[in-house]
């Protein structure tokens, strides 16, 4: 792992150097290259434990906005994007590690990065990383807030809408409103068919069918319904790709499926 990231960081450096000392020379390449580190990062956080990958994924989205302060021409446009999505990870990054104002000081950046890059895709998902920060402080409020802003969000994927509805219900669940809680799962529901004729945004490429069963099975716990939701984080966390099985992140969901059956 050390080593790995002492490469990555090499290869970003090496492309990053020319748009650095020279902002007008910003040109697709250089783009590409912060986008292949982040890429790498994020399939690292499939593998390692968070602590390991928090302060390279802090100094790459510190090193991208850093470019991006520079930058000028025809390629800004997708760096903002780049940028976004590094600032998202950072966010990530601490909220895996339990430190929330971090976290979400990272988060309404890559909001507003995301905004400026007109990308509903990475809006919402930002808005999604709000809510994961809400679950782990236990504010229902806050997650039926965030989750709901993040299922609304124009230019959202309709997979994104589905986890964002289904975890906002969780929320609205949470605080005993279950009639509403009830109608917004129903909203994840209608867009079902929707989400299968598309395959999963790349800034989101985890948002699976079988990903979204662990989004009905924290739902169903919110309900009170232990069994359903056992079945649905069982199916969920089965049915995830053999190498995202393990992934750090997937513990949450193990442990709301010990709960479900305890």
């Amino acid at each position: 792992m050390p080593l790995l990231c002492r490469v990555l960081g090499a290869d970003l450096r090496d492309h990053r150097a020319p748009a650095v000392n020279n902002p007008s020379r910003l040109d697709g390449a250089t783009v590409d290259a912060l986008a292949d580190v982040l890429s790498a990062y994020r399939r690292l956080d499939d593998h390692a434990a968070p602590h390991a990958l928090l302060a390279p994924a802090v100094a790459h989205a510190n090193a991208v906005l850093g470019v991006l302060r520079e930058a000028r021409g025809p390629h800004r446009g997708r760096l903002v994007e780049v940028a976004s999505e590094s600032a998202q990870f950072a966010g990530w990054m601490y909220a895996q590690v339990g430190a929330h104002r971090d976290a979400d000081l990272w988060l309404a950046d890559a909001l507003d990065l995301a905004d400026e890059a007109g990308n509903g895709t990475l809006a919402a998902q930002a808005l999604n990383f709000h809510g994961y920060v809400a679950r782990q402080q236990g504010r229902p409020h806050a997650i039926a807030r965030w989750f709901g802003a993040a299922a609304d969000t124009p230019g959202a994927h309709p997979a994104q809408r589905i986890g964002d509805y289904l975890q906002a219900a969780a929320g609205l669940a949470e605080l005993g409103q279950r009639d509403a809680a009830l109608r917004t799962a129903a909203r994840a529901e209608a867009l079902t068919d929707a989400a299968a004729a598309l395959p999963p945004p790349d800034t989101a490429y985890w948002l699976t069918p079988a990903f979204n069963r662990l989004n009905m099975g924290i739902f169903a716990l919110g309900l009170g319904q232990h069994a359903d939701a056992a079945d649905h984080l069982r199916a969920g966390l089965d049915g995830l790709p053999e190498d995202l099985r393990s992934a750090p992140w997937t513990e949450e969901h193990r442990a709301a499926l010990q709960r479900a059956t305890a």
